[in-house]
């Protein structure tokens, strides 16, 4: 009984949201994606993914671009087009749903309250304008807007308490605009970096109002959210060493618990703008407004650098949504892991550890965590006939291991 249900978790994790890129991606990538990150104290929402990734510039016409991303029980598609408005300006039709992406994980003052937590499943339809500006510059300048509309249904899970009302079902319409400056490859350790880049998105919801217990918690109807990032990795070619540092800040207007900022945990691709912190809850901490600060630091172990050393951590301000405050305003985590790279092979796997110094947990606080991730890059074998083939993981959201343990 018990083998059985590994071998079903194995296979059939996880599902999840896949967040459309900042641009159509030019590279031809086919690559299988695995992550799972575990707390030690406690008991937290559970987080990781598995799913295959597929990119074929020239699909059908040179001017086409097919984006799939498959995970057992969800599936995220996009169509771009080239030129498709005029020289630099590409436009891309998304289409993705599936189960488990839109469900929600009660955690207030280090405590999974799974009583007060629920699934949700749905689809979405989205447009995406990418218009290039000074194209001839070195560093470019990329506008970008996308349009979505989203379709969410709740439901109970085994645990969710008999008199907690669920959130009425939705279509949830959003319009996101950003202006992004550089930027950098969307790998686990991309080889150069730098980017300086500032967002709008406002949500509008065809249902609000009441839920929860007694309808305790609200739905708004309208959301704004706005945020910046400003990152730089780079590679020491000299010695092998790799670092990388960002700031990211976020501010909200109407925020509540479903559209607030949620930091913890460390997946760093698990979103287009992930908020890690070592040794937390994934998505342990709900912020109206923050700003964090992340670096790493890596260093080969061996000539060949197959084996890495990496030293890590995050620290961050922030002002919690109604319902969600806890004591203090800062939150700081460190960790340690250790990689290994097979360029030829196209396998990449790190194992690391993190500590929240400032996680409430029983007995006070600190909160210890383990986390994995594997890349396997099946299109590595053409870079030794001269194709280039550069490694990437989709952002994405992660909800359906956690299903599926519970079960």
């Amino acid at each position: 009984m018990h083998a059985r249900r590994w071998v079903l978790i194995l296979a059939a994790a996880l599902p999840g949201g896949i967040t459309g890129w900042a641009q159509i991606d030019p590279e031809n990538r086919q690559l299988i994606q695995l992550g799972y990150y575990q707390p030690l104290e406690g008991r937290g929402p559970l987080a990781g993914y598995a799913f295959y990734y597929r990119n074929i510039p020239g699909f059908l016409r040179t001017n086409l671009t097919l984006r799939l991303a498959v995970a057992p029980v969800y599936l995220d598609t996009e169509l771009g087009f080239r030129e498709a408005l005029g020289p630099g300006t590409d436009l891309a039709i998304g289409l993705a749903g599936g189960g488990f992406a839109d469900s929600y994980a009660e955690i207030r003052r280090g405590h999974y309250f799974r009583e007060e937590s629920f699934l949700g499943h749905g689809g979405e339809i989205s447009a995406s304008l990418y218009q290039r500006l000074a194209p001839a510059a070195r560093i470019p300048l990329n506008l970008i807007v996308r349009t979505s509309a989203h379709y969410a249904t709740f439901q109970r899970d085994s645990q969710t308490r008999a008199d907690f009302v669920l959130p009425p079902d939705q279509i949830d319409f959003r319009l996101r605009t950003g202006l992004r400056w550089g930027g950098q490859e969307p790998a686990l350790y991309p080889p150069e970096g730098l980017e300086l880049s500032g967002w709008y998105e406002v949500q509008v919801r065809s249902e609000s109002g009441g839920y929860g217990l007694g309808m305790d918690r609200r739905i708004e109807p309208m959301a704004h959210l706005f945020w910046t990032r400003a990152l730089l990795s780079h590679t020491l070619s000299d010695w092998g060493n790799y670092f990388s540092v960002s700031m990211t800040a976020g501010t909200s207007v109407n925020t509540d618990r479903l559209s607030a900022f949620r930091l913890g945990g460390v997946l760093p691709l698990i979103s287009e703008f992930p908020l890690n912190i070592p040794g937390y809850y994934y998505q342990e901490l709900s912020a109206r407004r923050f700003i964090l600060w992340n670096a790493m630091y890596e260093l080969p172990l061996d000539s060949a650098q197959r084996f890495n050393f990496e030293l890590f951590g995050a620290t961050g301000l922030m002002d919690y949504p109604a319902g969600l405050a806890q004591p203090g305003h800062w939150h700081s985590g460190l960790g340690a892991g250790l990689t290994y790279r097979s360029t030829a092979h196209g396998f990449l796997m790190t194992v690391g550890y993190g500590y929240g110094f400032d996680a409430m947990r029983t007995g006070g606080r600190g909160a210890n965590s383990i986390g994995v991730v594997c890349q396997f890059d099946l299109e590595a074998h053409k870079r030794d006939q001269g194709v280039p083939s550069r490694p990437l993981v989709s952002p994405h959201k992660s909800r359906g291991l956690d299903w599926l343990f519970r079960r």
